[in-house]
């Protein structure tokens, strides 16, 4: 069985979600998972990576995990509490699923960037302001909106131009420094030993 890491992003072009598997994938071989690299879906929405998830629960040869945005601080005992409360999901844990299922990007993938500001730095080149990015080391405690201010802010002066979702966002995290993010944000620290212990159930 092969471990599919179904994670939210890459939007409905084909384009898109190709760069969105392609970041996910360098970002795991970066924290050293090449020798049981999961298979990155990238699914667009995240209620499409939700279904695709609760889909790939009946697939026998599937180990299936799903990573998600939290959008909000996480104030719930587990990811799956979590997106039951959170408004706008209501997402019950499928039959099956484990706690270890489920995983969460707090509060917004781009918020591991943060963890990682030197790598940030040497992509966007000449004019970043680094000064400009939210400096609470407690990554997961910044709002979604203020990350994602913050990165506009820094990078609005850079031959890249202001920073794009579609544009920097998955070659930024194939950049990244996974210690760096893992050390940051207690909820990557979780995913990344769900993975290197092989999966959802083996802890």
């Amino acid at each position: 069985m092969r471990i599919k890491l179904y994670v939210e992003g890459g939007g409905d072009s084909k384009d898109l979600k190709t760069r969105c598997r392609r970041g996910f994938t360098k970002f795991l071989e970066n924290a050293g998972l090449s020798g049981q690299m999961p298979r990155v879906v990238a699914c667009g929405g995240r209620k499409n990576a939700y279904d695709s998830f609760k889909t790939a629960l009946e697939d026998a040869d599937t180990i299936p995990v799903l990573l998600v945005d939290s959008e909000d601080p996480v104030t719930a005992a587990s990811p799956w509490e979590h997106l039951h409360n959170r408004p706008g999901d209501g997402w019950d844990r499928p039959s099956g699923a484990r706690e270890d299922h489920c995983h969460l990007m707090v509060q917004v993938m781009e918020s591991w960037f943060l963890a990682d500001k030197p790598s940030l730095k040497a992509f966007f080149g000449p004019g970043f302001r680094e000064g400009a990015l939210p400096g609470n080391p407690k990554i997961e405690q910044i709002p979604k909106k203020d990350v994602l201010r913050g990165l506009a802010r820094a990078t609005e002066a850079t031959t890249k131009k202001s920073y794009s979702k579609g544009s920097h966002s998955f070659e930024v995290l194939s950049r990244l420094d996974p210690s760096a993010v893992e050390a940051a944000a207690p909820h990557a620290k979780r995913f990344f030993a769900t993975l290197r212990a092989g999966g959802p159930g083996t802890q």
